[in-house]
């Protein structure tokens, strides 16, 4: 039976998912998107991203830049109770007794650069995009996971054969996790006609993570401070892969319509892995996380569909809709399975220029993943949300201007019921939570 919960906790503690991304894809890589949040059918130069072929009709031929730096701040919270095994006091028989516990996650990007360019001449125009696509910070978890707690409380339980109960002992433990992807990305725009264009180009995705963390439980000192259980592992990960990319836009007076499809991106990411200490009885359940190892970690293909309307010359709004086809998306050990759909997304944004130099905008958008019991884990878990956003545009001069916005996304929280906690035997739930800023600068430049 020991052996089983060390195994457990093994398993879990070398889980590949990394604690900055989920199913989370970065559309947010411009202070325009903060401020306004539904981009797909802008025609400026953060359509380089969000609608290229809409670059067709950029008001001028030439050279359009556009820097963005934002910061986000996100936790990530796991609320656990459970039960643990003890000894009854009076009968000194085993027993279940509730343990609870409220472990913290914080995760910080202060800087997370974006660059934009373009060049148009007369109908044909090509552009490129850098940022971070994917992931996009660090985690840390201070006070380690419940996964790793209640598998070594119970693995020290049966160990000792109840000789040892949870206030004889001490455990130490944290996690840290990060994850990155980096993407440059070029392609041409066309204007077929005064009213429509089409896109045709490729994006390469760049993976770099890695998690670290270990765990040690040991005797409390009054009682001689013996090593009950010591785990660790410290590896590192990168990939590559490349997405195809495809759009259109159409511009009919008052209206323009823009749609992109993004293919899926097959990635597998390769273990670097400095240090991995595990039970003995382990070594045949590791060999997906040793050195050397690949592991599946595509990137989903995406559809944005997008229409704004000018009500007036100095007021606009527009609708949108994304779809991710998680489900057939590779991940580690499977997961993608346990999704019971593919993620919906709904934006929507409105902008209004108070007087020629000044744009003020506001935005609002809806979350919505298919996340079952089996797909959620410590190390990985999402919870459906809605965010809003606000900003400004500022005309600084006739060929620049600044963007300024500020996302906050409010999350659901999820809650997950376990018959067999961790492979303990005995019951429990975790209570999954999150919270996520960003602030956002931009400045577009026109040449």
């Amino acid at each position: 039976m020991r052996k089983l919960f060390l195994i457990s906790a093994l398993m879990l503690i070398v889980s590949t998912s990394t604690f900055a991304g989920g199913l989370l894809t970065n559309t947010n890589q411009h202070a325009a998107f903060l401020r306004m949040l539904s981009r797909g059918a802008t025609t400026e130069i953060d359509g380089a991203l969000s609608n290229p072929a809409g670059l067709a009709f950029l008001p001028n031929d030439g050279f359009h830049v556009g820097l963005s730096i934002q910061s986000a701040f996100q936790t990530r919270n796991i609320d656990a109770n459970f039960l643990t095994y003890n000894v009854d006091a009076e009968t000194g028989k085993p027993t279940a007794t509730p343990f609870s516990k409220y472990y913290e996650g914080k995760a910080a990007a202060p800087v997370i650069p974006s660059l934009f360019a373009a060049y148009k001449k007369g109908d044909w125009t090509i552009s490129g995009f850098f940022g971070i696509t994917g992931g996009g910070g660090k985690a840390s978890f201070d006070d380690g996971l419940p996964m790793f707690t209640s598998a070594a409380m119970a693995s020290i339980f049966q160990g000792t054969g109840g000789k040892v109960t949870p206030n004889m002992y001490s455990i130490n433990s944290a996690m840290d996790g990060k994850q990155y992807i980096y993407s440059v990305q070029l392609g041409l725009t066309y204007k077929i006609t005064d009213w429509l264009s089409a896109f045709a180009g490729g994006r390469m995705n760049y993976f770099t993570g890695g998690y670290e963390g270990f765990l040690d439980a040991k005797m409390k000192s009054e009682l001689g401070g013996k090593e009950l259980m010591s785990l660790a592992l410290d590896c590192d990960q990168t990939g590559w892969g490349l997405t195809p990319v495809i759009g259109i836009d159409a511009k009919f007076g008052k209206f323009n319509f823009g749609a992109k499809y993004e293919f899926k991106t097959n990635m597998n990411i390769e273990n670097k892995t400095k240090k991995l200490e595990y039970p003995d009885a382990a070594e045949g359940l590791v060999g997906s996380y040793k050195d050397g190892v690949n592991t599946p970690n595509d990137i989903p293909s995406m559809l944005s569909v997008a229409a704004s309307y000018e009500f007036l010359p100095v007021l606009r709004a527009s609708l949108e809709y994304h779809f991710y086809d998680d489900k057939n998306a590779g991940m580690a050990g499977g997961k993608q399975k346990y999704l019971t759909k593919g993620t919906n997304e709904y934006l929507a944004g409105i902008e209004w220029d108070v007087i020629d130099r000044l744009t003020l905008s506001c935005g609002a958008q809806i979350t919505d993943y298919g996340l079952s019991d089996d797909f959620q884990s410590d190390t990985s878990f999402s919870c459906d949300s809605y965010s809003l956003g606000v900003g400004a545009k500022i005309n600084l001069s006739p060929r620049a201007d600044l963007n300024v916005g500020y996302m906050w996304t409010n999350y659901k929280d999820y809650t997950k019921t376990f018959q067999n906690y961790n492979g303990t035997g005995l019951s429990g739930t975790n209570v999954y939570s999150r919270t996520n800023k960003v602030f956002g600068l931009s400045i577009d430049y026109r040449f």
